[in-house]
């Protein structure tokens, strides 16, 4: 990274909108979007030895170490595509991340994130996310018109079945958010006397990008005005 590259940092909960939202910002900012799960898989997919431990882990069903992922994330952030700045999906996902992330951009004398928190009612993610359907094939996700569990839902890239992965039934939904809600504490107090701001995350995806592009506009683009997107907690 360049001094002075800009890094976005997206939180919030499974089904929160954030994927979609970090592909508008790079289309818009001229910087890439990392997923952590994207950034696990090109590493684990490039040979190098510490590929190679991700694979493992990866293929272990283990969950990956904070060292092991602070490592792959300062690899990756030393690539091209990320000299002007990114915007990190997924991770840090605990406050020891965080702050190895704060080091390492202190180092290379890059400023400290924007932190963007999606806030979602938790029923609202639960309907979204069991309405999701993926094709056997390509991997594609589709959302569906209704709850009920239709058949014969093809693809329309490659004709194959649609199915409704493990992970996206209300129950695992539920839980994952659990998990999330016990975990993000720590992280958002971490961040909330940084440059941290509340998104609504439950309106349209136009309106919410719209809302993003118009707070970043004083760091980003100066010819737009800043707004508020949710009210700050009493």
């Amino acid at each position: 990274m360049f001094a002075g590259a800009k890094v976005i940092i997206l939180l919030g909960p499974p089904g929160s909108g954030k994927g979609t939202q970090a592909e508008r910002l790079s289309s818009a900012l001229g910087i890439c979007a990392i997923s952590t799960g994207e950034m696990l898989r090109r590493e684990a997919q490039s040979g190098s030895a510490l590929g190679k431990m991700v694979q493992d882990v990866l293929s272990s069903g283990q969950l990956v170490s904070d060292n092991l992922i602070n490592r792959v994330v300062a690899h990756r952030l030393q690539q091209a595509d990320c000299a002007t700045g990114c915007i990190l999906d997924g991770y840090p996902r605990t406050v020891a991340q965080a702050q190895f992330l704060d080091a390492l951009l202190e180092k290379w004398n890059v400023p400290a994130p924007v932190v963007l928190n999606f806030e979602i009612p938790c029923e609202e993610v639960v309907s979204r996310l069991s309405r999701r359907r993926q094709c056997t094939e390509c991997g594609r996700v589709y959302t569906v018109s209704t709850l009920s569990t239709e058949t014969g839902i093809l693809c329309d890239r490659d004709g194959s079945m649609l199915v409704q992965r493990a992970d996206d039934h209300p129950s695992t939904i539920r839980e994952r958010l659990r998990i999330y809600e016990k975990n993000a504490g720590q992280l958002i107090n971490y961040y909330r006397s940084r440059d941290y701001h509340r998104v609504c995350a439950t309106g349209a995806p136009s309106e919410i990008a719209d809302g993003l592009m118009a707070l970043l506009g004083s760091q980003w683009l100066p010819s737009l005005s800043p707004v508020v997107l949710a009210e700050p907690r009493a």
